[in-house]
């Protein structure tokens, strides 16, 4: 019995020995690692890094920033059987401890003891939200602890339901999905509320191993993990024995889901992203902001669409290039044709194609589409593709597909109602899945990428909001916003600022200069401007004149109005002048300006003469959906505008507003007048018969009667536009080469630049009602001579016009009413005519 009892004595030692050890060291290291752990305050304010979302004004998705795709989602929003899933693969008793699972860990000790390595690491939900938000990943028993004890800290902050929130939100679980509402829609494409039960089993597999238990690398593995988990929701009573059974056999339906682009804005996505980054650094890919922009995505998608089209009919017009590329014979017969398709990218809507054989007895050539396999392109679709020998010539028609194709050929084609072909990611994607087999197939037709490019913006004219706005044929192709950046000569769509100049001056449209041959001798070198079809049209008004396009008048308007004098009026337009040049030339546009500047120039006239400030961000909103930006009210302003709330955009960045914090920002941003509102009324005039009866005509099939504009062809056609508006919204649509080359015999404004313009007018006015500018007071119609531009006698020819008070012509005297006569109207005849 004493031998029992000092026994005793002797384990109980040990055991208190042991146990004040375990104490002494268990201490040590909490007051060795405490100090490293994060502050409460930290763990209450955990940033999720949440992608960047660009959104039309109609809430549609343009474009998602950042390396992580993530929804956040509130534990509400989580059906309760996806929560007992994760729970049944990760840790069944998390609402029973308080942030470690003694047993847990227990059992890890023994399998490292037994095993020598690391099996599992007993870790519970709450340690890996500590891991997650926190720590390293590293497998350590440094880390261990202080998982551990950040785990308790968190257990004593935080309730269980956020912990858990915290745990599915933060996540990975493959394919780039960061929590549970990524995954959901990566995975299946759908919210985790209509998950099946075998779904939900499937995703709470995944945090384990997010590769090895994917269910799109490794659908075997993936399903043993899923019917495991089950089993396990079985034993603990989440779900019944019938439930288990179904689910069990439940095929796998995962497939890979990308984000959904919703609108085709490419240009329009990079300008917003770096106005983010601008604005919030690369915080801005990671702290969820959601932006939305001023474009409407229908009039953005036509905008794109028309450019597209516009693009192309030209490159056809001029005829084919050729093919891309030549596949050889070995290649054809026993190479993997998907393969060597690799080396094409694809350009928009245009694929890839291979030509396998040319049959010109069924009038047709078969090919092999990257992407969609065998393909049958009839002669119809090639019977555009002449052989390209200039740009001002082409071949003879083809008449057989052998004139345009062969075996062999590598070229572009667009694959007819692609819609209805199932979509996948692009052949070596890692995260792709394979191409889909088609019974038939596809019907293709034969396109080539264009090498001509060009911009198209669209603005309201009374606000600066910017509608729409396409860069290039393909960002893909070429990141160069062609809108912002590309500075080109205007031509004739300069001249509307010449003529406003004319009429802020005294001119009217009345007003007569003689549209004949000009030579002008400087210093020996002699400089001779011509009309284009080379004709003279003898003495014009400034009204015929500019709905004309008559070069010769615009260069004797320049001289007589001063170069000097203009400038200094483009500046109060506020119209660039640092590209301008300070001679005659200036009258035809030889300037540069981007198509932006253009369009935000025209809006100033289309809106009556206010200032434009053209802007894309409508508002900003954080991952909480609080606004931190919200685009300022705009106000027109004719007097008393010097207000403390009012803005200015710097000179060098007219698109975005300057970074400026939420409570710096403006209510209202001030559109001071730059242009009497008479002048400009009488300008729109002018404007619309360019389209009623001058070089727009074309625009005409739009059968509005509000429409005003200017078309542009620069010397030798390297530049062709189109400008034009009503009183709401004004559009600038640009055409050239991006190294300046001449766009071809018949190329103009009005063939190139205008058919686009009017493709994408047709859609950002449809059902809108006419829009004019208000008559403004001081305005007098008079009816006049149109030869000389005085007032038109009793019983004599003549039409009415519109003028300025102050500048109408002459009241007639009794002497001018008996007898016949001429004069020059509204300047002296003698001093015009050249």
């Amino acid at each position: 019995m004493p031998h029992l009892l000092r026994t005793s004595r002797l384990f109980a030692w040990f055991f208190l020995t042991g146990l004040s050890l375990a104490v002494i060291v268990g201490s040590g290291f909490y007051l060795y690692l405490r100090p490293g752990l994060p502050p409460v305050e930290q763990i209450m304010d955990i940033k999720l890094q949440t992608p960047l979302r660009v959104y039309s004004k109609d809430n549609r998705l343009i474009a998602e920033f950042g390396e992580k795709r993530r929804a956040p989602i509130t534990i509400e929003q989580i059906p309760t059987i996806q929560l007992q899933a994760f729970m049944a693969a990760e840790d069944s008793r998390f609402y029973d401890h308080y942030g470690v699972d003694i047993k847990g860990l227990a059992r890890a000790a023994v399998e490292l003891i037994s095993t020598g390595s690391i099996q599992s690491g007993g870790s519970t939900i709450t340690m890996q939200v500590a891991k997650n938000y926190f720590l390293s990943r590293d497998r350590t028993f440094i880390r261990k602890f202080n998982e551990i004890l950040l785990a308790i800290q968190i257990e004593r902050e935080l309730d269980k339901p956020q912990i858990f929130e915290l745990y599915l939100n933060k996540i990975y679980l493959g394919n780039r999905a960061y929590g549970i509402a990524a995954a959901s829609q990566v995975y299946y494409n759908k919210p985790v509320n209509e998950l099946s039960l075998a779904q939900m089993a499937m995703l709470a597999g995944l945090p384990k191993a997010p590769s090895a238990y994917n269910p799109l690398a490794n659908p075997q593995r993936a399903t043993q993990r899923r019917d495991w988990i089950l089993g396990r929701m079985k034993e603990h009573g989440f779900i019944s024995p019938d439930a288990y059974e179904l689910a069990i056999q439940a095929p796998v339906t995962a497939t890979y889901n990308a984000t959904e682009t919703e609108v085709d804005a490419d240009y329009v996505a990079e300008m917003a992203r770096a106005e983010m980054v601008r604005r919030f650094g690369e915080d801005a890919y990671t702290d969820g902001y959601t932006v939305t922009l001023t474009v409407d995505s229908e009039d953005q998608q036509k905008a794109t669409d028309a450019l597209r089209d516009g693009l192309e009919a030209y490159d056809h017009r001029h005829g084919f290039r050729g093919p891309v590329g030549e596949l050889d014979a070995d290649t054809l017969a026993n190479g993997d044709l998907s393969a060597a398709m690799l080396n094409y990218p694809r350009v928009e809507s245009l694929m890839p194609a291979v030509i396998t054989r040319v049959d010109d007895d069924k009038n047709e050539a078969r090919a092999h589409v990257r992407r969609f396999g065998p393909a049958v392109m009839p002669f119809e679709s090639m019977k555009w593709a002449s052989r390209y020998k200039t740009e001002n010539y082409t071949g003879s028609k083809p008449a057989k597909p052998s004139d345009v194709v062969s075996t062999g050929d590598v070229v572009y084609v667009r694959v007819e109602e692609i819609a209805t072909v199932q979509a996948t990611p692009e052949d070596g994607d890692a995260e792709g899945t394979p191409a889909p087999a088609l019974d038939q197939p596809v019907r293709v037709s034969l396109m080539q990428v264009p090498d001509v490019e060009g911009a198209l913006i669209s603005l309201e004219a009374k606000t600066g909001a910017i509608k729409s706005l396409a860069g290039g044929y393909s960002f893909g192709q070429s990141k160069y916003n062609r809108a912002t950046q590309a500075q080109r000569q205007p031509g004739s769509t300069f001249k509307p600022f010449l003529y406003l100049t004319a009429l802020e001056s005294g001119m009217t449209p009345a007003t007569i200069y003689n549209d004949a041959p000009i030579v002008f001798d400087d210093a020996g070198a002699g400089w001779r401007p011509e009309n284009s079809g080379g004709r003279f049209e003898g003495p014009t008004s400034l009204r015929e004149a500019l709905y004309r396009s008559r070069n010769l008048v615009s260069v004797r308007l320049l001289r007589d109005l001063g170069i000097s004098r203009t400038l200094d009026y483009l500046e109060q337009l506020k119209v660039p002048v640092e590209g301008m040049p300070s001679d005659l030339s200036l009258a035809l546009g030889s300037g540069h300006l981007t198509p932006m500047e253009l369009a935000r120039g025209l809006a100033v006239i289309a809106n009556g003469g206010y200032d434009v400030k053209p802007y894309l961000i409508e508002t900003i909103t954080d991952v909480n959906g609080e606004t931190v930006y919200q685009a300022p009210e705009v106000v027109l302003c004719d007097r008393n505008c010097d207000t403390e709330d009012s803005q200015s955009v710097p000179a060098d960045d007219p698109v975005n507003a300057p970074a400026v914090t939420a409570e710096a920002e403006p209510e209202t941003r001030i559109m001071r007048r730059l242009a009497d509102e008479r002048s400009v009324y009488i300008l729109h005039s002018m404007m619309r018969d360019v389209i009623k009866r001058g070089t727009g005509r074309r625009a005409r099939a739009l059968g509005r009667d509000d429409l005003a504009g200017k078309t542009g062809t620069t010397n030798k056609q390297k530049d062709t536009w189109f400008a034009g508006f009503n009183h709401d919204i004004a559009t600038t649509a640009w055409v050239g080469f991006d190294q300046p080359a001449p766009l071809g015999r018949g190329e103009y404004g009005a063939s190139t630049a205008l058919p686009i313009w009017v493709d994408y007018m047709k859609v950002a006015l449809e059902g809108t009602p006419s829009a004019f500018m208000p008559r403004p007071n001081g305005i007098v119609n008079i009816r006049i001579n149109p030869e000389t531009g005085k007032r038109a006698r009793p019983g004599e020819e003549g039409r009415f016009e519109i003028f300025k008070e102050e500048d109408a012509p002459a009241a007639l005297t009794a002497d001018d009413e008996g007898h016949t006569g001429s004069g020059s109207g509204g300047s002296d005849l003698s001093r015009q005519i050249f």
